[in-house]
């Protein structure tokens, strides 16, 4: 029903199905006729590779595979090719050794061996003539073992004859039902020829030596899969086990890969040009310092066009990137440009802190990095391939867009196709990282830099990255498509616009990070995630170093940490004073982190989970050193291992984190270090973890200058005002100042939107405060938000759900907690939505009505007048739920005044004439 041929396009030539019966046509009963072998195939008798654990992990062989072994020394393809050779025996299949090359012979014992012989030197067409009249010979279900393929390109000195050889020899293998071996030596051959065996056969092993380990990566395993089979596994005497952990893959992933292949230079252009000047000196001089003025230029040409053209972060990098930091970072470039703000930031730190000489060797703490880099050229090209360019100046400069209009711009950047060799690149990446979850994080041009954040305006895709090469494949291009269009979203574009950026070049590079962290039962996440920052603005006591900066720590993925999500609170540790908490009492329950961000391996995705059914085994390693035991009312921490509770009693405290082991004290010396280096207060995303003894591993995800509010000189909060003029008090502020001349307060009654129940309408509120938003800007009108609850949450229950596009006009964000609608304000310091308002000057602060040293004007906010009819008439309607008041109508000429002073924790808004 199905036989194998040879594509006949030659630009591609690739092994493929074809139906030979009548029950359809076209792309869908390819589609079927494939499913349909694939099943089949899965159904065929399993045979041994003669080593039992590696039937285990490959489930094992089946008459068709054609097994290729990536290798750095021939004993390995030796010892493999003979264990799999005697099992055939044993079992009744004749055995074949193909013998061409100059090695010694790859079968000891060949008593029982049928060897054919075949000289390569007489050209391609000679040999690969040669072994298909050997096989056709022989026929069907036959195993053969090959002489290393490596071989080949000494007699015919491409690359590209052995992969149009194996292109032509296996799918004929293939269709006579036979099991073949053939070996590859690692680092001899392009890109391109492994892209192309890989490509065409039915298994791809990767065999390789790390320090006194060794280690087996399947690369590809047609027609059978399992969650761990394309992870690197450490091979030993009895079961060889994959390698989950983060740290340890990273470690291992990267050492192997630095003997790797290389991609092979086809163009003269000057970014290869300079590389390849660079690498060959490097080759030749690994160890020396740099002193040849003509090599010192090349190196800093080199960095300009890996990292940029940025005059602080260019002084920083010819400084603290040494020759292999960055020949390191341009073989991990996928295409060709830039890596971006957020790559060139999270590098710099980490080279800025291993290469310290603190109190920390940071060279220990720090784990092992593999991070790869999606060209920023790669952007346009996926623009200009797609017919995206244009829609991209369009929207630009486009003044407003609606979520509704930016879906539709999602959606057409995900129909968008790769080139194929970007595509191919993709493919030897995923190979690389194997199952092992990634993400792709956004690395404009600008993002991260001395200046301008970005902080949370483009997206990050997590990819779960489980199922067959192909499937993960498609995720992980999906996942890129959405970060390139998330360059338009109206959240950058408004941050973009309003910052002056509008017309500068930003280009989206994206970095493809390894997920830090362990499996756990079906999930995948680190122990600790979080954001730091070298100074802390949300000093609330004297006690507080504000110097000295605070942690914002969560137990699993560190989205927690940084989005406003959920009734869920991170610890926050101030690093002057860690045992210090905002919270006192019960509160501390309260206030404490109830939900954790997991990659789940069942559904191939992120997921949140609740921390107690999480851990309900109280089996997670370490354990006790993140929680503490709820009993009788009193919270206690753990002096030993966790045996006598359950997790229902388990509250997420961290404190035997932070008062036993020096988490904070590698914290404060990171955050020192990175500061005068950079001349400038930094921000910080970061993983950990404890190791068995208890010591810290540290990751840095993420660094960005920190952006500080701009208050000159001292705040006067006014004293004598008649309490008829006052509109609310405040006393927990972070960013402050004195604002005057208030002419608008679009005001949401707490009750009232707690009272709608369509939620649909609920999520408009959003939309329709970003219309106001919009036309209080083009009027160009100092104005005041306050509504209910938590601005920004993702969660509609716990506050209004808006973007930074809709808020960013406003001068002051005032949170309203309710006691009785169960509102609560969160001090947001640390997550994005903070620094939206840290970086837009807009001062925040909650307010609690139902205290009396509020002073909260509820008759004012009350009788106003309602102009939103007025302005915009077609949100009429939710007038009964959003008031926009007219400040000087409503108190007879008189304006609003804010005063917010962060040091003395005090703040009023009050009505003063003009």
């Amino acid at each position: 029903m199905f036989k194998c041929e040879v594509a006949k396009d030659k630009s591609r030539v690739t092994t493929h199905l074809e139906c030979n019966d009548h029950g359809g046509s076209g792309v869908e009963s390819k589609k079927v006729s494939e499913k349909n072998h694939v099943a089949e195939y899965e159904q065929k008798e399993k045979i041994s590779s003669g080593v039992g654990q590696l039937d285990e992990i490959l489930h094992y062989f089946r008459l068709g595979d054609n097994v290729v072994w990536k290798i750095e020394e021939l004993d390995d393809y030796r010892h493999f090719a003979n264990k799999f050779v005697q099992k055939g025996l044993d079992a009744g299949y004749k055995c074949v050794y193909i013998r061409f090359a100059p090695h010694e012979p790859i079968l000891q014992d060949t008593e029982n061996v049928e060897i054919v012989t075949i000289n390569p030197s007489p050209g391609f067409d000679y040999f690969s003539s040669q072994v298909h009249h050997t096989i056709e010979k022989y026929g069907e279900k036959i195993f053969y073992v090959f002489d290393n393929l490596s071989s080949l390109v000494t007699e015919w000195a491409t690359d590209e004859l052995l992969a149009d050889f194996f292109k032509v020899t296996c799918p004929y293998l293939f269709e006579l039902d036979t099991i073949a071996y053939f070996a590859l030596t690692k680092g001899r051959h392009s890109h391109s020829a492994v892209a192309a065996i890989r490509d065409t056969t039915q298994i791809l092993l990767s065999y390789y030596h790390v320090g006194d380990n060794t280690y087996l990566h399947p690369l590809k395993v047609y027609a059978r899969y399992s969650p761990d089979m394309y992870l690197p596994h450490l091979v030993s005497e009895e079961k060889w086990k994959p390698v989950f952990n983060s740290g340890e893959a990273a470690a291992v992933s990267s050492t192997e890969r630095k003997k790797g292949l290389k991609r092979s230079i086809k163009t003269i252009a000057p970014w290869e040009s300079v590389y390849s000047r660079l690498k060959y000196y490097y080759a030749i001089n690994p160890e020396s310092r740099i002193t040849d003025p003509d090599i010192l230029a090349l190196k800093q040409e080199l960095s300009r066009m890996v990292i940029g053209n940025h005059p602080r972060f260019n002084k920083l990098a010819d400084e603290y990137f040494t020759l292999e930091d960055l020949l390191s970072i341009r073989d991990r470039i996928i295409g060709s440009g830039r890596v971006g703000g957020k790559a060139a930031g999270m590098l710099l730190a980490r080279s800025i802190v291993i290469k310290s000489n603190g109190k920390k060797d940071f060279r220990k703490i720090m784990e092992s990095h593999d991070s790869f880099y999606i060209g920023s050229d790669v952007f346009f090209t996926f623009l200009i391939k797609n017919d995206l360019f244009r829609l991209k100046v369009k929207m630009a400069e486009s003044s407003d867009m609606s979520r509704e209009e930016f879906e539709e711009v999602e959606q057409k950047f995900l129909e968008g196709k790769f080139p194929e060799e970007i595509v191919e690149e993709f493919r030897d990446m995923l190979d690389y990282f194997g199952q092992a979850p990634i993400i792709a994080r956004s690395s404009s041009l600008q993002e991260d830099s001395f200046g301008n954040a970005f902080a949370g305006k483009y997206r990050s895709e997590f990819c779960a990255n489980q199922g067959t090469p192909d499937e993960r494949l498609e995720a992980f291009m999906h996942a890129v498509k959405l970060v390139y269009a998330s360059a338009l979203n109206p959240d950058a574009l408004s941050y973009r616009r309003k910052r002056g950026l509008q017309n500068e070049d930003e280009q989206m590079a994206i970095l493809v990070q390894r997920v830090a962290g362990i499996p756990y039962k079906q999930y995948f996440f680190p122990a600790l995630a979080g954001v730091t920052f070298s100074r802390n603005l949300f000093t609330w006591t004297k006690r507080i170093d504000p110097n000295k900066g605070m942690v914002r720590l969560v137990f699993g993925l560190g989205t927690r940490a940084v989005d406003r999500v959920g009734r869920d609170y991170p610890r926050m540790i101030a690093v002057s004073h860690p045992g210090l908490r905002p919270e006192a009492g019960n509160q501390i329950t309260k206030y404490s982190q109830w939900e954790v961000d997991v990659i789940d391996f069942r559904k191939n995705n992120l997921e949140t989970v609740h921390f107690r059914d999480l851990v309900e085994d109280c089996d997670y390693p370490n354990l006790g050193m993140f929680v503490s035991i709820l009993t009788g009312g009193y919270l206690t921490d753990p002096y030993k291992k966790i045996t006598d509770c359950t997790a229902q009693q388990m509250v997420l405290t961290f404190n035997n984190l932070i008062s036993k082991t020096d988490f904070i004290p590698i914290i404060e010396e990171m955050l020192a270090t990175i500061e005068r280096v950079y001349e400038q207060p930094v921000d910080i995303e970061f993983t950990a973890s404890l190791d068995p003894e208890k010591k810290i591993k540290l990751n840095i995800v993420q660094c960005r200058p920190m952006t500080i509010p701009g208050i000159t000189g001292q705040i006067e909060i006014p004293q004598k005002i008649p309490a008829t003029d006052i509109l609310f008090r405040s006393d927990k502020i972070i960013n402050g100042g004195t604002i005057e001349n208030i002419g608008y307060i679009l005001y949401i009654e707490p009750t009232s939107y707690d009272d709608i129940e369509d939620m649909d309408i609920k999520k408009s509120i959003g939309r329709v405060v970003g219309h106001v938003n919009e036309k209080m800007r083009s009027m160009n009108s100092s104005f005041i938000m306050m509504g209910p609850g938590r601005w920004g949450s993702s969660n509609i229950e716990l506050g209004v759900n808006v973007t930074y596009s809709e808020i960013d006009g406003t001068s002051v964000l005032v949170e309203i907690a309710r006691e009785k609608a169960g509102h609560t304000p969160e001090v947001s310091y640390g997550t994005h939505f903070f620094q939206d308002l840290v970086e837009g000057q807009i001062i925040y602060m909650p307010a609690y009505p139902d205290r009396k040293e509020s002073e909260f004007n509820e008759l004012f906010f009350k009788e106003s007048g309602n102009l939103l009819p007025e302005i915009l008439p077609r949100f009429s309607d939710f007038a009964n739920v959003i008031k926009l008041i007219d400040v000087r109508k409503a108190a007879d000429g008189a304006s609003a005044v804010i005063a917010a002073d962060p040091q003395a924790q005090k703040a009023i808004c009050y009505l003063k004439k003009d």
